[in-house]
């Protein structure tokens, strides 16, 4: 016999809450793959949602350590690397019958934005990289009994795009052009890259409804893009350095946007009380040297790091990932619930490169019912991310962050999450 366990404010709630907390994770991470939505018990049901993320991460002791370049390091050795970002997502879940139910619904799983701009001794490295994702998703489950509980095979796919850019100073003000010739302002170059790709997801899920227990497994694969094209813009450099400056390249390249798999648990643990908790592994490893190349080179010479064809590359040097939640929820009465989460996301920095260390967030947030079918959703999270320090180091033969060197403090990430859910 059971007890009487959460409403499904504290169960929506816990999503909420923990959505707020992994806004600003390892790698790329944004909103990820979030199906929760999926596991509602009504018919039907649409949810709207936005998380709004705000990391402070700040570099400082920047050093140009490549003056061949144009020597910068009469620039500001200390700026803001980070800006704020909205996370939106839309879903629509429909029960078609008693045991299956579907799921399709958009987010932003993978991201970035870092804008430093040109007073930095780093600015011939990032001036501005922004990069987007769109994903589409449909996923379904199939419900059937074994023992006190109930079975969920579920399964699905998703169509996802990409598109991004990066800034950065190729010819510094000041550089020498002739005899008493000096450039007059910084000359940037500009490469803008997009495409598409498809993806799955698989798993299976274990629920006993009448202890608000449930234990879900959840793979989403890997999206291979192979068809990266875009162009390295380099108008504003002088022509008479020499080819590619002066014009507007073609360009081409491929990555992949990583595989996860997400164990997540939760329990009604007392009356009107729920604790859950997640384990999530990322496979950003995946990520290292992104290098672009020239489209009149394909086939000719290998588009790969260290190439001879490269124009410009994107260097992460990631290590996987691993997010751990972990929290509790509880409901006070028919309309208001409540819930806290603490989250761990081991970094993806390796090498004493690139700013993403540890981070450590506390989440917690509210549910509001004022009717039966509507839900008001309200979360925040607040963060440390970890300090750490960026430099040259060599990987598979390749030389990387020898343009600048940079160290990083304990900084602050915040997060607001708000969401309506109705259903019928």
């Amino acid at each position: 016999m059971g007890y009487r366990v959460p409403s499904s404010g504290v169960l929506t709630l816990v999503i909420c809450s923990a959505f707020a907390n992994t806004a600003f994770a390892g790698g790329l991470e944004r909103g990820g793959y979030d199906i929760d939505l999926l596991f509602d018990k009504s018919r039907y049901a649409f949810e709207a949602g936005v998380t709004y993320v705000m990391p402070d991460r700040r570099l400082k002791n920047a050093h140009d350590v490549n003056p061949a370049d144009g020597d910068l390091n009469g620039r500001s050795s200390s700026v803001r690397d980070t800006e704020n970002y909205a996370v939106p997502y839309f879903g629509v879940k429909i029960g078609l019958t008693d045991d299956i139910d579907c799921l399709a619904d958009y987010s932003e799983p993978f991201g970035a934005h870092s804008n430093p701009g040109t007073n930095w001794a780093g600015a011939n490295y990032d001036v501005e990289t922004k990069l987007k994702t769109h994903n589409y998703g449909l996923t379904c489950s199939y419900k059937f009994d074994a023992g006190p509980g109930d079975i969920r095979l579920i399964g699905g796919g998703f169509y996802q795009e990409v598109e991004g850019f990066k800034e950065q100073v190729v010819l510094p003000a000041g550089t020498p052009l002739g005899p008493g010739i000096f450039n007059p302002s910084d000359d940037t170059g500009t490469l803008n890259v997009q495409d598409h790709g498809w993806g799955w997801r698989g798993g299976l899920a274990y629920e006993i409804p009448e202890y608000a227990f449930r234990a879900s497994l959840i793979y989403n694969s890997q999206v291979k893009y192979d068809g990266l094209s875009g162009t390295v813009d380099l108008t504003s450099v002088p022509a008479v350095l020499g080819a590619p400056f002066g014009v507007v390249t073609p360009v081409y390249g491929q990555a992949t946007a990583p595989d996860s798999l997400e164990l997540k648990l939760q329990s009604g643990i007392a009356p009107d009380w729920l604790a859950f908790g997640s384990v999530k592994w990322t496979n950003w490893s995946v990520l290292q040297s992104v290098p672009f190349c020239a489209t009149a080179t394909r086939g000719i010479v290998s588009c790969v790091p260290g190439s001879a064809a490269k124009i410009t590359s994107l260097d992460l040097l990631y290590r996987d990932g691993w997010t751990i939640t972990g929290g509790v929820g509880h409901q006070f009465n028919d309309k208001w619930s409540g819930a806290v989460s603490l989250t761990w996301d081991r970094g993806t920095a390796a090498m004493d490169y690139g700013i993403a260390s540890d981070t450590w967030t506390l989440g917690a947030g509210v549910s509001y019912k004022p009717t039966e079918h509507v839900e008001f959703r309200f979360a925040g999270a607040v963060g440390l991310l970890t300090s750490g320090h960026s430099g040259t180091v060599v990987s598979n033969g390749v030389t990387y962050g020898n343009d600048v060197t940079y160290s990083y403090g304990n900084d602050f990430v915040g997060a607001l999450s708000t969401s309506m859910k109705v259903t019928f």
